[in-house]
């Protein structure tokens, strides 16, 4: 018996010694997930992962917008983070007894990267300059509710020019570089697509935005983008640019201990977010309820 006990506590040592240095390597991990991104999220570009619910004011329809960014690592001086950005945009019908079936759906994922340094004795109204860069994937598909259960068909089926379902597919690398201070902040970005469903369109893709603060926690937002417009005929080349904007006006809800929500008033003009839609400009506004984790 004495010797089984010896030899239990002796099997019990060396598991405490074998474990010791795997705890303290897992105390050491350089792996902090955090929603505290260290370059903050474009307030008015609708392609930022975000959890918004943001009704059409003109179109029995809402947008429903649900995702987010985290840095994965941070370095102590916050000069340098990695992460991963995930999120969906959907679109839904509105109808009766508060029902809203899903028309389409986008869902994207990927990984990025920020440089961030402090402008000391600059020449420009900002004390700061950050870079991001992502590489990420989309999808977008048709949802039950462009399905009509009645006929057992897909409605408007002639609005596509691919047919109804079509593979919609990119996986893309966006860069932002952005000047900011307090309350203020303008960026340039510019996106390149190295694979796409469908084809024949343009890779690149550009973008310009600025943001203000105003006071009682209000501000004002503007995201504009030079999209590639599809155009399917035999040249099977695409060179066609469209403007398309995206106007914000909020207000960040902290005078009621809310300091995460915004209320925000959209306007928007230009080429469809939605995958499903992408070759179709629209123009709608929005009023709704930002979250921002």
């Amino acid at each position: 018996m004495n010797k089984r006990n010896q030899i239990l506590r002796t099997l019990m040592l060396a598991a405490l010694c074998a474990a010791a240095p795997v705890s303290s390597a897992m105390a050491e991990s350089p792996i902090h997930p955090t929603f505290d991104t260290l370059f903050e999220p474009l307030l008015a570009d609708p392609m930022e992962p975000r959890i918004a619910v943001m009704p059409k004011l003109d179109k029995k329809q809402l947008q429903l917008d649900i995702g987010q960014s985290a840095d994965l690592y941070q370095n102590k001086e916050r000069t340098f983070a990695a992460g991963i950005d995930f999120g969906t945009w959907s679109l839904l019908n509105r109808t009766n007894d508060f029902k809203f079936p899903v028309d389409c759906i986008d869902y994207m994922f990927g990984f990025n990267t920020t440089f961030r340094h402090q402008l000391k004795e600059s020449l420009l109204p900002f004390d700061e300059g950050s870079v991001r860069l992502r590489l990420s994937h989309i999808s977008a598909h048709f949802e039950d509710g462009h399905y009509d259960g009645v006929t057992h068909q897909w409605i408007n089926p002639g609005e596509s020019p691919f047919g109804i379902p079509f593979t919609y597919s990119r996986e893309f690398i966006n860069l932002t570089a952005a000047l900011s201070s307090p309350g203020r902040r303008v960026y340039l970005g510019y996106q390149y697509m190295y694979h796409t469903i469908p084809g024949r369109i343009s890779p690149s893709s550009f973008q310009a935005g600025a943001e203000i603060g105003l006071p009682s926690d209000a501000y004002l937002a503007a995201d504009c983008k030079l999209l590639p417009v599809w155009k399917g005929d035999a040249t099977g080349k695409t060179d066609a640019y469209r403007g398309t904007w995206n106007l914000q006006a909020g207000m960040r809800m902290k005078s009621i201990g809310l300091e995460s929500v915004r209320v925000a008033a959209n306007y928007y003009s230009g080429m469809s977010r939605q995958g499903m839609y992408f070759f179709k400009p629209e123009s709608f506004t929005t009023l709704g309820v930002i979250v921002d984790l």
